[in-house]
């Protein structure tokens, strides 16, 4: 149990109950709460139940005290050091030993990683580093032995073995040792063929040598690894998702070669394999993110600086589009939610995009100042810096703290800008007059804004008049059912329960946001119900903290039409709206394709797969299959034990896993240019299961 729910468990006892909830919480070495210990609805008598307190007391002695030796504590608690056990953490593990080897390369001693997916799902990744060091540590065992079974044990604490590092915990490989059933560690290095193996993290082979470097070789290090089952829910690595991050770093690192082979195959079972090598970096990245885009500049706009041992490397290309994708990243981190740096970059932008309009009359006396929203319309951009000693919020290095970093950022930013912009006055006008028309979309926007704020949560009467609203006021248990036309919605609003459940009907399909400015969205009327009815105000003004629903349910018809519309709203969700996606309060209501009648008996069945099983197991006389063309065909009672029950309902949640891949596919479905959509539809009309013609 979280330490959060544990507080509030405790906040909710008596003194006495608190103590020994506390007491034995210590001797059990967990969290626990008044549920678990079954003291819910129970009052204690101080007098009557002192003496079981006390005993409590004096059983918690020094020999309750555990202390968990060399990486017991990650096998306990894994998620603390990886994340999660899932998908996510298996992956996580291959990314810790490949920064080991970035690292290296950061160093300068290396420019070769190999990445390999085993037909067992275990993983080898090799380099041609300077070799993790042998030689015996003050410990009393090889230094390779203490990095790879010992907590914060590295060269990335101080010295000269690493000036800038990803690992800054010094948790990594050993981690990975722990949580493997199995690692084999080969080192090049000193002329010699070093080799040390473990189980679970515990040595089981000592560091020896198996022979000499060949001439071919060269120096580096080989971890071969498994993960352990026993500790993962998922064990299958995907060939996408260690793809894209491995792709990630040779763009941030130029001149490194990263190749990754998977020996279990594509789908026809033939191995594959990428190298992955851009001599263009960060720029090479840039126009990557903007290829299925068009741009407003024929190259990337590329600067860099260096200024008290940090390394600050800025690419970026506008675009026709209306949207902003800036990523930033700290020794290779991806920085997701921003920082310092990111702040200083956006800061210098706009002074400097306001400077050069003011100097060449793109905006007048009378005219406003360009905000930092209008500046980055369109805006693609790749931050890198590389830092001695960065101070990230959290072990998940998603946010950069160093208040150092802002200045020196803005100060680069500020330079490279000037004079690009000296020097390209023909790009940077047309720049800037896409910004003025984003400043002129703006304030129509405002206006248009205006008519979707509810001036308070009580003022039921700003809400949309055709919201049926629900009556919880908490919006965790609050949910919202975006319906599609008047029929279904009718029918939605019979069905449901109310003192939880609104629905939102929508008529016809709302604007394609990808291709319209605020103003146009603001304009639109569907799109003004939904702002309006979540309360959370969208773009730059998002506030996740003012939800009124914990659900937001895309309720839509299994065709063509259905589909649409569930694309468009989640276009419109992605772009303005995207924490919500982000955070898991975007579901994809299931409603049944198909009714079977047998008698008195009824079944729903959700696919052709589905209905064709269950025909069989029922038999086929004297039954009569209804197929549900829309939503607005079933009468309330259907649609509730269907699709709306909590009981019995099945819901797709909307994650977001990778927001590159996933601005690129709204770009290319939803864009205005017809070619990638072509292009995407020859590539992928061949995986079509359900066509509605």
């Amino acid at each position: 149990m979280s330490e959060d729910k544990n507080r509030e468990a405790k906040e909710v006892l008596d003194p006495s109950e608190q103590l020994a909830l506390e007491a034995i919480e210590e001797i059990q070495g967990e969290d626990l709460t008044d549920s678990d210990l079954d003291l819910t609805g129970v009052t204690i008598n101080k007098d009557e139940d002192a003496a079981a307190v006390t005993a409590v007391e004096a059983d918690y002695g020094a020999e309750q005290i555990q202390i968990l030796e060399g990486l017991e504590a990650v096998r306990m608690r894994p998620g603390m050091y990886i994340g999660s056990t899932s998908e996510r953490g298996l992956h996580h593990l291959v990314y810790e030993v490949v920064d080991n080897s970035i690292d290296e390369a950061l160093a300068g001693f290396c420019d070769r990683i190999e990445v390999i997916i085993h037909h067992d799902n275990s993983i080898t990744v090799m380099d041609n580093g300077r070799g993790i060091p042998v030689d015996m540590h003050e410990s009393g065992m090889p230094a390779v032995e203490v990095v790879l079974t010992v907590l914060h044990a590295g060269g990335k604490f101080g010295g000269e073995g690493y000036k800038v590092s990803g690992g800054l915990h010094g948790v990594g490989v050993s981690v990975v040792n722990a949580l493997s059933t199995h690692m084999e560690v080969e080192v090049r290095r000193d002329g010699l063929v070093h080799e040390i193996e473990f189980e679970r993290g515990v040595t089981t082979q000592k560091l020896h040598v198996i022979g000499h470097i060949a001439a071919s070789q060269g120096t580096g290090t080989k971890v071969h690894f498994l993960p352990d089952p026993e500790i993962f829910s998922v064990t299958t690595y995907s060939y996408e998702t260690l793809r894209h991050r491995l792709r990630e770093l040779a763009f941030l690192n130029h001149g490194i070669t990263i190749r990754l082979t998977d020996e279990r195959g594509d789908a026809s079972g033939a191995p594959r394999s990428e190298s992955f090598h851009f001599e263009g970096g960060i720029s090479s990245f840039v126009e990557h993110l903007n290829r299925k885009k068009e741009k407003l500049s024929p190259t990337p706009i590329y600067f860099n600086g260096t200024k008290d041992d940090t390394v600050v490397e800025i690419a970026m290309q506008y675009n026709d589009s209306y949207q902003e994708n800036i990523y930033s990243f700290v020794n290779n981190i991806n920085t997701e939610e921003g920082g310092t740096h990111l702040a200083g970059f956006k800061l210098a932008l706009t002074r400097a995009a306001n400077d050069f309009a003011r100097k060449n009359n793109v905006l007048k006396e009378k005219d406003a100042n360009l905000s930092g929203d209008d500046v980055r319309e369109g805006l693609t951009a790749v931050i890198s810096l590389k830092i001695r000693e960065p101070q990230f919020e959290g072990q998940t290095k998603t946010k950069l703290g160093n208040s150092e970093v802002r200045g020196i950022v803005d100060s680069i930013v500020t330079e490279g800008l000037s004079e690009y912009f000296e020097e390209n006055p023909a790009i940077t006008k047309k720049i800037l007059e896409k910004a003025v028309m984003a400043a002129r979309a703006r304030e129509a926007a405002r206006k248009a804004r205006e008519l979707t704020r509810r001036k308070n949560a009580l003022e039921v009467s700003s809400l949309p008049g055709k919201l049926a609203d629900c009556s919880v006021k908490d919006p965790e248990q609050a949910e919202i059912y975006l319906v599609e036309g008047d029929s279904a919605g009718g029918s939605a609003k019979q069905g449901r329960d109310r003192r939880f459940q609104a629905i939102l009907p929508l008529r016809g399909k709302i604007l394609n946001v990808e291709k319209a400015r605020l103003d146009k969205i603001f304009a639109n009327a569907e799109i003004r119900t939904m702002i309006t009815a979540f309360g959370t105000g969208i773009s730059e003004e998002f506030d996740l903290s003012k939800r009124r629903y914990g659900k937001i349910i895309i309720m839509t018809d299994a065709d063509v039409d259905g589909a649409h519309i569930r694309t468009l709203l989640l276009t419109f969700l992605y772009r303005y709206m995207k924490p919500l996606i982000e955070h898991g309060h975007v579901f994809i209501a299931q409603p049944p394709l198909y009714q079977i009648r047998k008698g008195k008996k009824h079944w729903y069945t959700y696919s052709d797969e589905e209905l064709a099983k269950k025909l069989d197991e029922v038999g086929r006389d004297n039954v009569t299959v209804q197929r549900y063309k829309g939503l607005g065909e079933m009468n309330p009672e259907q649609l509730w034990e269907t699709t709306m029950d909590p009981a019995t309902r099945t819901m797709l949640r909307v994650d977001l896993e990778d927001a590159e891949e996933a601005d690129e596919l709204f770009t290319i479905l939803m864009g205005d240019k017809v070619e990638p959509r072509r292009q995407f539809i020859e590539e992928n009309a061949k995986l079509v299961q359900n066509l509605d013609i």
